[in-house]
């Protein structure tokens, strides 16, 4: 049986990768889920669920559609404030989907500054982002998950 000796560089560059790909994963791992206030679920409600689940400080993402949307606003009820401040104060990113923005559903006049705005999927025929490119540009990595299916499901969300 013949052993095969590679370079030092060769070594030194196979570990690096093998590292950066297992940091990478453990990011994605150590991170929170994605949470959706809408589609049958109350503001309230995602965000307790959120908050139960990621008592450890991963940061993680609720997404607010507009129909739960009152307690992004700076006009929030108190009990509201108190409970979007408690998302925030436990790691949470508040996000809103860019389309609902754009279409006046929402006003970015009346939402608390601490909000994350996200783009949706292109429509069909408009230009893609490359396929190697997770981000659009523009995007911040630190207000995104770090996991593909989490930041898919964000952007089938906001399509």
């Amino acid at each position: 049986m013949a052993f095969v000796t590679w370079p030092r560089c060769c070594r030194t560059v196979l570990l690096a990768a093998c590292l950066g790909g297992w940091a990478a994963g453990a990011s994605a791992r150590d991170e929170g889920g994605l949470y959706i206030a809408g589609e049958g679920f109350s503001f309230q409600a995602a965000a307790e669920r959120a908050l139960a689940q990621n008592r450890g400080g991963q940061r993680f993402f609720l997404l607010t559609l507009p129909d739960q949307a009152a307690a992004l606003r700076i006009q929030a009820s108190p009990a509201q404030a108190r409970l979007r401040q408690r998302v925030l104060a436990g790691n949470g990113v508040l996000l809103v989907c860019q389309r609902d923005l754009d279409n006046r559903r929402l006003n970015p006049a009346t939402l608390v500054p601490e909000i994350v705005p996200v783009r949706g999927w292109p429509a069909a025929g408009a230009p893609q982002p490359p396929a190697s490119q997770r981000l659009f540009a523009g995007e911040d990595p630190a207000t995104l998950p770090a996991s593909d299916a989490a930041l898919r499901r964000l952007r089938a969300t906001c399509s």
